[in-house]
């Protein structure tokens, strides 16, 4: 997926965090118990298939070794690269899939659940989703009325990063709302210094702002309806956040380079430019942002700092990706892997790792390694029914994850000229409808 290959650098960027607090394992209890019983699964072997390489590979082998020391199993990871549905296709035609895989997209849980490729979830493992998730992410794992998937990673997209020296030099304090964040852009303008560098060559990061956009001002119920076109992009809720967005595409002064210079910054020269080069003092992108802005010198917490994205409407924004994993044999050890990750258990184990969030609401920020972390998962744990999943992940590829087409190429037409917000709605829709035939 086009956002995956940045996710493994926060585990490089909390590292680099060398003050980060260390946490102590805990008990689990009940949780415990709810996950297989221990050594059920002596002599099975299990395959499970991921795009996971590098450190994020390695701390998933950790949770894997948990695993088979509670049950007996014997696992084995195989990493698909970037192109999960390349490297799975074959195999699945081929009748020799992993038991299990983690798709990087909740597209791919109705396209291998319409090849007839996945299994249903059992009882134990849905219980395991019912005790430790919101409903909306059992909905989001399943297909045909039937549960599929888990979510078991998390990127979370509803951040601002800012540097903290531009902050001082001009005075002012990490915003709470969308109008303080305006107050606080015109004052670090006023100080001499563009207040947001902008990915906009990136057109996937124009998505991510629409979304937080969208989903604070909208509502989530609105923002499921838009998610599945069921209602027209044209709708006067798009149309608001459009003119929200224009509060700072119609600024020049607002962004590093202007117009021009927004559209001509890819991710992550967005982030460089904030800390390598204090030409900027905010980027507005994911928790990945750490990796590169320790890769340009910066210091996580210190000289780098988030604020959660502002409450533009009534709803404070908690926007995710992240990874679920499905069950591609109906075998034992599968479903028993899937119980583990679901639960309460399996996510400690996980959470006390590098570069991981939880989308488990009862795994305590507690378990984390950094204060980062703390932070984002408590946000997630916060927003309770409120969260949602990146909305272009779940559109049609053309719509909402291709280069120089559909929503990319229309955000990116309507940073270049914000000045009409109904036409660029009008833009979308006329992209969505060919997208959704």
């Amino acid at each position: 997926m086009r956002k995956a290959v940045v996710l493994a650098g926060l585990a490089v960027a909390i590292a680099a965090c060398g003050n980060a607090p260390s946490t102590t394992p805990q008990e689990t209890g009940a949780a415990s118990s709810a996950a297989p019983a221990k050594k059920t699964l002596e002599g099975v072997k299990i395959e499970v298939a991921a795009k996971w390489t590098g450190e994020e590979q390695t701390n998933f082998e950790a949770v894997l070794k948990a695993f088979q020391e509670k049950t007996g199993a014997q696992v084995t990871y195989a990493s698909t690269g970037e192109d999960t549905g390349a490297y799975l296709g074959p195999r699945i035609q081929g009748g020799s899939p992993p038991d299990v895989a983690i798709l990087p997209q909740p597209g791919l849980v109705q396209q291998y659940a319409d090849q007839k490729a996945l299994k249903p979830l059992t009882a134990e493992v849905q219980k395991q989703i019912d005790d430790n998730y919101t409903p909306y992410w059992k909905e989001l794992g399943s297909a045909g009325g039937q549960v599929y998937g888990v979510l078991v990673k998390a990127a979370h997209k509803s951040i601002i990063w800012y540097r903290d020296a531009a902050f001082t030099d001009a005075g002012v304090q990490a915003p709470t709302t969308w109008d303080e964040l305006m107050k606080t852009a015109q004052a670090v303008s006023d100080s001499g210094t563009p207040p947001f560098s902008l990915c906009g060559a990136s057109g996937w990061t124009l998505t991510d702002l629409f979304e937080n956009v969208y989903l604070s001002t909208a509502g989530p119920e609105k923002y499921d309806q838009l998610a599945k076109h069921e209602i027209p992009w044209t709708d006067a809720s798009v149309v608001t956040a459009l003119e929200k967005m224009a509060g700072i595409f119609g600024k020049k002064d607002y962004m590093v380079g202007g117009n021009t210079g927004a559209l001509q910054t890819d991710f992550p020269t967005c982030v460089t430019q904030v800390y390598g080069q204090d030409k900027g003092a905010m980027v507005i992108e994911a928790d990945f942002v750490a990796a590169s802005a320790t890769q340009s010198g910066a210091k996580i917490g210190e000289t780098a700092k988030i604020f959660p994205f502002p409450k533009v409407g009534d709803t404070a924004p908690v926007v995710l990706g992240g990874d679920i994993a499905v069950a591609l044999k109906d075998s034992p050890g599968a479903m028993a892997l899937l119980e583990f990750l679901a639960s309460k258990e399996g996510g400690e184990v996980w959470a006390k790792l590098p570069g991981y969030l939880s989308p488990n609401r009862n795994v305590s920020p507690d378990n984390y390694p950094s204060e980062l972390t703390k932070q984002l998962a408590q946000t997630i744990i916060s927003a309770g029914e409120t969260v949602r999943y990146d909305m272009s992940d779940l559109a049609p590829s053309a719509f909402g994850g291709t280069d120089g087409k559909g929503e990319w190429k229309v955000l990116q037409d309507f940073l270049r000229d914000p000045s009409d917000a109904k036409a660029a709605a009008k833009a979308l829709e006329t992209e969505a409808a060919k997208a959704w035939k």
